[in-house]
């Protein structure tokens, strides 16, 4: 049954019926991410990015009341360019739609809104995780939890390598989520293709990532599963060169008590400060990566659901 409130863009309504592969993209790297016009040149790249592998993107939104699944160009310019626009999690996605007010949305509510919409696979940049310090400060996304409950495949080149990765994959094992690297052992960390930590799993096939999906269906498992998909050699800015960036961030945010939901923000434009615009060019690059691999799952779960119910 489809929710009442979700409206779909005419390309994914076309898709649904006629039973073709979608991938969800998330707003909040338009609205939260780059300033206009980059951010909407950067969504729409990435959509391009999608179409270009056999899929159909569907970027998610809340605007007038209702979830966009997929926007229309005018739609997206509109986003693009607004001010005030509510960043959306589980706690804060019904509220807005209740005041009708404009919202991008995080990892965790593009897993809801895509889940309602019928989408198996959600390609994005990087997910939340546990923040350092969160022994004191208990700071955790509501992306880990998200992934444990809502059965969607996340594609993310890693955790952003500012969180404490090893807190990070403790929690993922502990809520049960199979964190999978693609093609390699290692777990990636965002800008960089290794962390330095063993990842729980390793696939190295679309075919294999969308099978797991479709039998932890089967097998009635709750939550869906994170992909971890390493930023391609040549974006990647290595372990050795970003730590120190970060680690220099890190500490004048402590310095200025920066807290709470501002650090993240703060760290992201600080690192891109001292990186000289490089981490952002990464950044666009492992998105657009994750773009790839997301619309081959996608495709490969809609045959094998296709053969299964020959």
């Amino acid at each position: 049954m489809t929710h009442s409130l979700l409206q779909f863009a005419p390309e994914v309504a076309k898709a649904r019926a006629e039973g073709r592969a979608i991938v969800a993209l998330e707003s909040t790297i338009i609205t939260h991410g780059m300033p206009f016009p980059q951010n909407v040149e950067a969504a729409r790249a990435v959509e391009a990015e999608v179409r270009a592998h056999g899929a159909v993107p569907a970027t998610i939104a809340i605007m007038g009341g209702r979830i966009l699944i997929g926007l229309t160009d005018a739609q997206l310019d509109e986003l693009g360019q607004a001010e005030h626009v509510m960043k959306l999690s589980r706690a804060d996605l019904a509220a807005c739609l209740a005041q009708g007010k404009m919202g991008a949305t995080t990892v965790a509510a593009t897993m809801i809104c895509a889940h309602l919409a019928g989408i198996d696979v959600f390609a994005t940049g990087g997910i939340g995780g546990v923040h350092r310090g969160a022994e004191l400060s208990f700071d955790i996304s509501a992306d880990l939890p998200e992934l444990a409950a809502t059965p969607v495949t996340v594609i993310a080149a890693g955790a952003k390598a500012i969180l404490d990765l090893p807190k990070t994959l403790e929690y993922l094992e502990t809520a049960g989520v199979p964190v999978i690297a693609y093609g390699q052992d290692d777990f990636p960390a965002f800008w960089s293709r290794s962390s330095g930590l063993a990842a729980p799993l390793r696939m190295d096939s679309p075919f294999e990532i969308a099978a797991a999906q479709l039998l932890r269906t089967s097998l009635g498992l709750p939550g869906g599963q994170l992909v971890t998909n390493p930023i391609p050699a040549g974006d990647e800015i290595a372990r050795d060169v970003i730590n120190p960036v970060i680690e220099q961030a890190l500490a004048e945010a402590a310095a200025q008590g920066i807290a709470a939901k501002a650090v993240t923000p703060f760290l992201l434009d600080r690192i891109l400060e001292l990186t000289e615009g490089r981490s952002l060019a990464s950044n666009i690059a492992l998105v657009l990566n994750n773009a790839r691999l997301g619309a081959a799952v996608a495709r490969e779960i809609m045959a094998q659901r296709a053969a299964m119910a020959l």
